[in-house]
C-alpha cells in the first residue's frame, strides 16, 4: 500500500499558512504525504507567493503548490466578506488540483475555509478543519449561531457577561470585534463559518487535553452544537516553532540572543505583540515609563504608531520613547525595532517573564517554555484568549486597561507582581506543570500523539 496523501488548505493571509507548516511536519513525522495547497489571488501584493517561497526552502520535505484564483471583485465590501468571496471562487482550482493527484486520503480546512467542504462532498475526500486557536475559543464559535439570535449585539452590552453551554462567563466587549455587531457584514460571515464546521469529519486543535478540560467536556457532551452531532475533536498540540533554528534568512543569531546571554536566569520581562501588534505614541510612552519605575531588566520590541507605519516603517525610538529614556535604561533594557526570534527569546532562561497580545501561537510558545504571562490582548479571539488564561488555567494575569489606555503604573505594578511577588512565583510553579503536561502530550503514548494517530487512522478509513 502506497504512502497516503493529506491536503493541507489554509486561509489567506500568512498568519494562516505558518500553523498548517507546523501541522505539515507532524503529520511527515507520522509517515504521510503531506501537501499544503495555498490560494494565490492576484490582489496580494506577492505576499503570499514570498512566504511560500520562504517557507518551501525552510521545509524541503513538505510540498507546496500555488493555486491561482480570482480575487472578489466587491471592492467595497468588508475584507473578512472580501476573503469569504475569494476563498469560494478558489474552489474550481482547488476541485481541479485535487482531481489532479492520484489520490488524495483527506483534505484538512483551516477554519476559514468552509466552501471548500463542498469540493471534498463533491470528490468524495474525508474533509477535517485544523483550528489553529485554543478548544475553548472553538466551543464558543461553534455555539455562536445558535446563541447570537437570541440577544441583542455584543456592542449594545459592553461590561455585561454572556454565558456559552459549559464555559465560564465572558464580558460581551471581550467577544472578537467581528462578531460585536451582529447585523454587520463581518458577524454573518463569521456566523456562516461557524455553522458549517460541524459539517467536517472532524476538528484537529492546536493544543492538549490537560490545558482546556473543560471546553473538551463541552464539545465532547455535544452542547456547543444543539440539534446535530458535534464533529469528534482531535487535540494534536501543542505545535509551535521549536525555535532551534534562527528564523533569520541570513542564519545569523540575533543580537537580542546575544544580550540575553549576559542577563542573569529570569530576570528579563519580554514584551512582543505579534505581527500587528502596535500602539499610539502615547501608550508607547507609558509603556516606556512604566518599564523604567519597574527597574527590572526588559527586552521590548517596538513598532510604529499604527498611523505613522506607512511612512516610518521603522520607528524613531528617540521620538517616540520619552526623552533620554533608552540612555537611563541601557544598563538593563534593550528596545528592538519591528522584529525578534521570539521563538527562541521565549526558551531563553534569561526570560522570566512575557508581555503578550495572547495571541494561541505566542500563548502555547510561552507555556512550553514555562513563562508567565502578562495579558494585553489586542485583536482577534485575543481577549477569549485572556478569559481563559487567566481565569480558566490561572498561568497568567491581566494588564488592566487594555480595552482603552494602559497607564504607567499599571505596567510598573504587573510587572512587580510577576517579577517579585509571592503570586508571581505561585504562577511560574503552576507553568512548570503545564509546561510539563505538553511535553507529556506529545511523547509517545501522550494524549496528543494517541489523538493525532487516532485521526490519521479515521482519515485513512474514511469513518467519523
Amino acid at each position: 500500500m502506497g504512502k497516503k496523501t493529506f491536503v493541507l488548505y489554509p486561509s489567506l493571509g500568512v498568519g494562516h499558512l505558518i500553523p498548517m507548516v507546523e501541522l505539515a511536519k507532524n503529520l511527515l513525522r507520522h509517515g504521510l504525504g503531506v501537501v499544503i495547497a495555498v490560494i494565490d489571488p492576484p490582489d496580494t501584493d506577492a505576499v503570499t507567493a514570498a512566504a511560500v517561497a520562504r517557507l518551501a526552502a525552510a521545509n524541503p520535505t513538505i510540498t507546496f503548490r500555488l493555486l491561482p484564483a480570482p480575487a472578489s471583485s466587491d471592492l467595497d465590501a468588508h475584507p473578512v466578506k472580501r476573503s469569504l468571496d475569494t476563498l469560494r471562487l478558489a474552489n474550481p482550482a482547488l476541485r481541479e488540483y485535487l482531481r489532479s493527484l492520484p489520490a488524495v486520503d483527506a483534505l484538512l480546512l483551516d477554519m476559514f475555509c468552509v466552501d471548500a467542504l463542498d469540493v471534498a462532498a463533491e470528490l468524495g475526500v474525508p474533509a477535517y478543519f485544523f483550528f489553529a486557536s485554543a478548544a475553548s475559543v472553538l466551543a464558543v464559535s461553534l455555539n455562536l449561531p445558535h446563541y447570537y439570535p437570541t440577544i441583542p449585539s455584543f456592542k449594545d452590552k459592553g461590561k455585561a457577561l454572556v454565558h456559552f453551554p459549559g464555559m465560564p462567563a465572558i464580558r460581551a466587549l471581550d467577544m472578537p470585534l467581528m462578531v460585536q455587531d451582529k447585523e454587520s457584514d463581518p458577524t454573518k460571515v463569521r456566523l456562516y463559518q461557524y455553522k458549517r464546521i460541524p459539517e467536517g469529519r472532524g476538528v484537529l486543535v492546536n493544543s492538549f487535553d490537560w490545558l482546556e478540560h473543560r471546553a473538551l467536556k463541552a464539545l465532547e457532551s455535544g452542547v456547543c452544537v444543539p440539534g446535530r452531532s458535534t464533529p469528534r475533536v482531535y487535540c494534536i498540540g501543542p505545535l509551535v516553532n521549536d525555535g532551534k533554528k534562527g528564523d533569520n534568512s541570513d542564519g545569523e543569531r540575533h543580537e537580542c540572543l546575544a544580550w540575553l546571554d549576559a542577563q542573569p536566569n529570569r530576570s528579563v520581562v519580554f514584551l512582543c505583540f505579534g505581527s500587528m501588534g502596535a500602539f499610539s505614541a502615547a501608550q508607547l510612552q507609558e509603556i516606556a515609563r512604566g518599564l523604567e519605575s519597574s527597574g527590572h531588566r526588559f527586552l521590548w520590541a517596538v513598532r510604529s504608531p499604527p498611523e505613522e507605519q506607512r511612512e516610518f516603517p521603522e520607528p524613531d525610538l528617540e521620538r517616540l520613547l520619552p526623552a533620554g529614556f533608552l540612555e537611563r535604561t541601557r544598563d538593563r533594557g534593550m528596545v528592538v525595532k519591528n522584529w525578534v526570534p521570539q521563538a527562541e527569546v521565549v526558551q531563553h532562561e534569561a526570560v522570566g517573564a512575557f508581555v503578550t497580545h495572547c495571541g494561541w501561537n505566542s500563548t502555547l510558545e510561552a507555556i512550553m517554555s514555562g513563562l508567565p504571562m502578562i495579558c494585553w490582548p489586542l485583536y482577534a479571539e485575543q481577549r477569549l484568549n485572556k478569559i481563559f488564561l487567566v481565569e480558566e488555567m490561572k498561568i497568567a494575569v491581566t494588564m488592566e486597561g487594555y480595552e482603552e489606555f494602559v497607564k504607567a503604573e499599571e505596567v510598573d505594578v504587573k510587572v512587580r507582581l510577576v517579577m517579585e511577588t509571592e503570586e508571581g512565583k505561585m504562577l511560574r510553579e503552576r507553568l512548570a506543570v503545564a509546561r510539563e503536561k505538553a511535553l507529556e502530550a506529545i511523547k509517545e503514548g501522550g494524549s496528543s500523539e494517541v489523538a493525532i494517530a487516532e485521526f490519521i487512522r479515521s482519515g485513512e478509513e474514511g469513518q467519523l
